[in-house]
């Protein structure tokens, strides 16, 4: 505990300070100030839990104190006791206007400053009390928070994972696309937390493959115009599975399990949006998705070089992809080529 106590006359801080020490516990800190200016400057690196201030003062009188204090700690937080002469009515009510708490008269009477001081740290210890509670409270949320966060990445990783039993592709793919993704969300500016939230829901893209017959899902060749129909079902079907979500993590990866096949020109699956009418995530998991499936090895196809990649992609900038995503995909280079060295298929 700190107590300040600012008066210009140094035997009305030995009184008050006396008087202090009677009612406040072994280890109290009381300082004491002739100076208003000296306090003040005390105030702006403590956080006491009492002033007492007196009115007539050189430099500062008690109210401008007061003013002062205020800007540093709100009146909630640091109680003000303002003494001054029995006959200035008009100087409490301004130093009640100005932020003190309360006030005692002069000269001053110890039956009647005890229970106002006892007052005022009561008053403290209940905030402090209080602000403590809502720190914990706080914390708790957050903890809580995490937890559910924890929960709703695994439930995603194992509906991913149960997806990749059944495709082709690698799970080193699925890691991949989803960092590419985070790039270029990065890149394009959105808010971190959507950043982190697309990470997680882009290895859901394909959860729909679930959906898809073996023969057509596993088929090493070219399929027919009828089996490419039923392929991409899987668009829909993801989002079947994971659409009516309470989760906004969930609620993204049904966004990008439907749009991430649509192309900007239109000429996309499964409802032929075009340009900005295909959500924004899903323009973005196409760059992502697309790049990391050419540049890796398939039963059906050898792995494209990276610049060959490069190309197919600034070659189709405008027509199967956005190109502010494109761009966005290209500034980050460095990223994309971390990615690729940290995340690879393992070795058959």
């Amino acid at each position: 505990m700190a107590i300040a106590i600012v008066d210009d006359t140094p035997l009305n801080l030995t009184l008050i300070q006396a008087l202090v020490r009677k009612l406040t516990p072994a280890g109290t800190e009381i300082v004491c100030f002739t100076s208003p200016l000296e306090g003040l400057k005390w105030c702006e690196s403590h956080e006491p839990d009492l002033i007492i201030v007196d009115y007539m003062m050189p430099d500062l009188n008690g109210i401008e104190f007061i003013n002062a204090v205020r800007q540093l700690h709100p009146a909630d937080v640091v109680p003000i006791l303002m003494v001054t002469a029995a006959h200035e009515k008009e100087v409490r009510y301004q130093s009640l206007t100005a932020g003190a708490n309360d006030f005692l008269t002069k000269p001053i009477d110890r039956h009647e400053f005890d229970p106002r001081v006892r007052t005022m740290l009561a008053l403290r210890s209940s905030h402090t009390r209080l602000r403590t509670w809502n720190d914990d409270l706080q914390t708790e949320v957050r903890r809580q928070t995490a937890d559910i966060v924890a929960r709703e990445r695994e439930t995603i990783a194992r509906l991913a994972r149960a997806a990749e039993f059944r495709d082709p592709e690698t799970g080193a793919h699925i890691l991949r696309m989803a960092h590419y993704s985070e790039l270029i969300a990065q890149r394009l500016g959105l808010d971190p937390e959507l950043c982190e939230r697309l990470l997680s829901a882009a290895p859901m893209h394909d959860v729909g493959k679930v959906g898809t017959p073996d023969h057509i899902l596993l088929k090493p060749g070219r399929l027919t115009d009828e089996e490419m129909a039923i392929m991409r079902r899987h668009a829909t079907i993801g989002y079947d599975i994971l659409k009516g979500s309470s989760s906004p993590m969930i609620q993204l990866a049904a966004e990008i399990a439907l749009s991430h096949h649509e192309k900007f020109n239109g000429s996309g699956y499964p409802s032929g949006l075009a340009g900005e009418a295909i959500p924004l995530v899903g323009r973005i998991v196409a760059v992502a998705d697309v790049f990391d499936a050419l540049t890796s090895a398939r039963p059906y196809k050898p792995a494209w070089e990276i610049e060959r990649a490069v190309d197919f992609l600034k070659t189709e900038r405008g027509q199967h992809f956005d190109p502010d995503c494109v761009d966005a995909f290209l500034d980050q280079w460095a990223g994309v080529l971390a990615v690729r060295e940290r995340f690879q298929d393992e070795e058959e």
